[in-house]
C-alpha cells in the first residue's frame, strides 16, 4: 500500500525538483488521517483551520455556498491534492472542502510542523508554493471554461481535466476512472440546468468518445474528445507527461 508520504513526494514531484534529502524533510511531517463519508464537509466557509489536508483516498470538492442553499462547485481534488494548503497563509477559508463519495480519506498535517519543515528547505517552499499557484491556474482555466465555451464542449473539457489528473494520480484503469458525481453535482459545477446535463451527456455520448455512468468516467478516445473540449494541459504544469 502507498504511504501517505508517498502520495505527498509523487504529487509535489509532478511538477517541482525535491533532492533526496528534501524528501527526507517531508517523510519528517507528522499527520492524522480521517475517513470521511460522502458529502461530509471537512471545513467550512469561515472556519480558520490549524492543519492542512491532503487528499488520500477518493476525491473532495471545494465549493461555494450560494443564498437558498446552492452549492457552486469550484474545484476537485484527487490523491496527493491539497485542497486547503492556503491555510498555511489565509486565515480564514472563503469556501467550503466536502468529500465526494463514501471512504475518501485525508491526511491532517498540522500548520505548526509544515511551516517548520518548510522554514528549513527553500525547495519544499517552492514546491508547495508552485503547489498553490497551479491550484490558481485551475481556477482560471474553470472561469474560460464556463464562461466562453459551449456546453458540449465545456463539459468535455471538465471531463479531459479530470482524466488528465487521474492518470499522473495513477488512478486510470482500462481507461476509465471513480467520478463519484450525480448529475445535478455536474450541473452546479458547470453552470447548466439539468436537463441541459443531461441532453450534453447523451450527445458526448453520441460521438463514442466518453461515458459517464453511475459515477464512472469512461473515455474510449482521448484524441477526439480533447479535440473537442480545444483540451491543452499546459495550465496543469506537468513537468513529466504529455497530453
Amino acid at each position: 500500500m502507498t504511504s501517505v508520504h508517498d502520495i505527498l513526494i509523487r504529487k509535489l514531484k509532478t511538477h517541482s525538483e525535491l533532492p533526496a534529502e528534501d524528501e527526507a524533510g517531508l517523510r519528517t511531517l507528522t499527520f492524522r488521517t480521517r475517513d470521511l463519508e460522502a458529502d461530509e464537509d471537512l471545513v467550512r466557509q469561515g472556519d480558520a483551520p490549524h492543519a492542512s489536508i491532503m487528499v488520500v483516498t477518493g476525491e473532495l470538492a471545494r465549493y461555494h455556498t450560494l443564498y437558498g442553499g446552492k452549492r457552486q462547485y469550484l474545484s476537485f481534488h484527487l490523491a496527493g491534492d491539497w485542497p486547503d494548503v492556503q491555510t498555511l497563509l489565509l486565515r480564514r477559508l472563503d469556501h467550503s472542502i466536502c468529500a465526494l463519495n463514501r471512504g475518501a480519506s485525508v491526511a491532517v498535517f498540522p500548520h505548526e510542523h509544515l511551516r517548520a519543515v518548510i522554514a528549513r528547505s527553500p525547495s519544499i517552499a517552492q514546491a508547495v508554493w508552485r503547489e498553490t499557484l497551479i491550484d490558481a491556474a485551475i481556477f482560471r482555466a474553470a472561469i474560460t471554461n464556463n464562461s466562453a465555451r459551449d456546453g458540449r464542449a465545456r463539459m468535455a473539457h471538465f471531463f479531459c481535466e479530470m482524466f488528465y489528473r487521474a492518470r499522473r494520480a495513477e488512478l486510470i484503469r482500462e481507461r476509465t476512472m471513480s467520478l463519484p458525481m450525480h448529475q445535478g453535482q455536474l450541473g452546479e459545477t458547470l453552470g447548466m440546468a439539468l436537463v441541459t446535463v443531461n441532453r450534453t451527456l447523451r450527445d458526448l455520448r453520441r460521438t463514442g468518445a466518453v461515458e459517464f455512468r453511475d459515477g464512472w468516467l469512461r473515455i474510449a478516445d482521448w484524441e477526439a474528445l480533447a479535440e473537442m473540449a480545444e483540451f491543452d494541459p499546459e495550465y496543469l504544469h506537468d513537468r513529466h507527461t504529455n497530453a
